[in-house]
């Protein structure tokens, strides 16, 4: 009996690695992984990769999505495309043309940015805006929980409601899993529509772990925007239990951009709530200058083959002449990315990778650290914030350009999630966020050779075990 079950359990292994192989096509350091995973752990393996990994459903799940996007794109932001490179530097056309022509990404100039590094402040901002809104609010976001501050966001909306703004909601099922439908049925019955991004087959258990979407967006009246790291929790205003600080970037946006973020949240509510808008003409304005800051905002997802946002980054870090400066929670860099912080590094470019000192899921440290012994024998410098738990997700070159937004340097947010971020092109911004990352080194310690070197046996026996892994991760 036992020896059938075991056969059964590799057959479905074979079937599976054929199906990695031949039709689903993987980069090959994702294959190998899932191969060593299928026929270590047979049967067991099989489960992890309906859970993890498979992605024959991927095409069938975002081909409409993605020809619908793409249709409505271009209706949305015709009138807009004039823009798209209008008042751009010499020194950063080429970035401009490649996000333009490969993702869409319109430029805008005549926009207002401010920086928000602290949760309490950035949602005492947001809460503000709200309560000036006239016309309509739009929110998306990975995670919300209905605790003290997911409870004040929803009674200040059911306030707008009252006052006749409209009020759309979209949040993530895996990241909002903790919403449950007595919670949702609360906020719909308040006015506000409010619907779930890629839910699960079934009430309360969700095992698509991948295709999630991770942007946070906040568009009120056409005039305001938010994106950047920032969820809806206590913790993110550190009232949580596990980190007493929370170090996170996020953006308030003025001017032309907004109606690019507004564009996106659109796309992203449409298919979270099959088509609920008919008319958008009136969530689009032609905007007065705010500001003189550029921006582009750039979106990536499974919908799509292309990695937009990972291209802008290998850009942005190829460009620099100087100094590049990355804030990150999760470091899964893939071979490309590896080699292009790698000879900037060799170039002499001063390149400085600031990370969690304790990250928020156990095995990261293990990622973490292989990553970083690879990096720093080229000349790459690492610092681990001390201070709390930081989940910034910032890009900073030369004091001139950078980018703020949703996306990780990692695997998963390149490829597999649902990615937003403000490419912004201003030297008196860009060197007031590389002066933020000077001053977080005074709350880092740097990570030296000696000392890594000098890392457990334990530890390095993780790191070889999670290398042959952490393309799925």
């Amino acid at each position: 009996m036992n020896s059938s079950i075991l056969i059964i359990a590799y057959l479905v292994s074979i079937l599976s690695a054929i199906s990695l192989i031949f039709i689903e096509r993987k980069e090959p350091n994702t294959t190998w992984a899932w191969l060593l995973i299928l026929f270590i752990l047979p049967g067991v393996g099989f489960i992890i990769y309906l859970i993890l990994g498979q992605n024959l459903s991927r095409q069938k799940i975002f081909r409409e999505k993605k020809v619908v996007d793409e249709k409505k794109s271009k209706v949305l932001m015709e009138k807009f495309k004039e823009e798209k490179e209008k008042g751009t530097s010499a020194e950063f056309l080429e970035l401009v043309r490649m996000n333009y022509t490969h993702s869409g990404a319109i430029y805008t100039d005549g926009n207002s940015v401010t920086t928000f590094i602290n949760g309490e402040e950035k949602f005492n901002s947001l809460i503000n805006d709200i309560r000036g809104a006239k016309e309509f609010i739009h929110i998306e976001y990975y995670i919300f929980r209905m605790d003290n501050l997911g409870k004040t966001l929803i009674d200040e909306l059911s306030k707008k409601v009252k006052e006749g703004v409209e009020v759309r909601f979209v949040v993530d099922a895996m990241g909002s899993k903790s919403i449950r439908n007595k919670d949702i049925k609360y906020i719909r019955s308040l006015g506000i529509k409010f619907h779930i991004f890629f839910p699960g087959i079934l009430p309360y258990v969700n095992i698509r772990l991948n295709f999630r979407n991770h942007r946070k967006i906040v568009v009120i009246d056409g005039e305001v925007g938010y994106v950047g790291g920032f969820n809806v929790g206590d913790e993110y205003v550190n009232k949580g239990d596990q980190f007493d600080y929370w170090r996170d970037t996020h953006i308030r946006i003025k001017g032309k951009a907004v109606n690019e973020l507004n564009k996106r949240f659109i796309l992203d509510w449409d298919y979270a709530s099959e088509g609920e808008l008919k008319n958008y003409d009136k969530y689009f304005k032609l905007q007065e200058d705010s500001g003189n800051i550029g921006i582009q905002i750039v979106s990536s997802g499974p919908d799509h083959k292309e990695e937009y946002i990972k291209n802008a980054y290998m850009k942005i870090i190829n460009n620099a002449k100087e100094s590049v400066y990355i804030q990150t929670p999760y470091l899964v860099p893939d071979e490309p990315m590896k080699e292009a912080l790698k000879i900037a590094a060799l170039s002499g470019i001063d390149v400085r990778i600031m990370v969690p000192d304790k990250p928020d899921h156990f095995f990261m440290k293990w990622i973490l650290s292989a990553n970083m012994g690879d990096l720093m024998e080229w000349g790459v410098k690492f610092y681990t914030y001390q201070k709390g738990f930081i989940h910034s997700k910032t890009i900073v070159s030369d004091g001139k350009v950078c980018s703020i937004g949703t996306a990780n340097l990692d695997i998963r947010s390149f490829q597999l999630n649902f990615e937003i971020n403000a490419i912004i092109y201003d030297d008196k911004f860009s060197k007031e966020q590389e002066d933020i990352f000077i001053k977080d080194i005074e709350d880092c310690k740097l990570v030296t050779m000696e000392e890594y070197e000098n890392r457990s046996r334990a530890l390095k026996i993780k790191e070889a075990l999670i290398r042959l892994v952490a393309p799925i991760l």
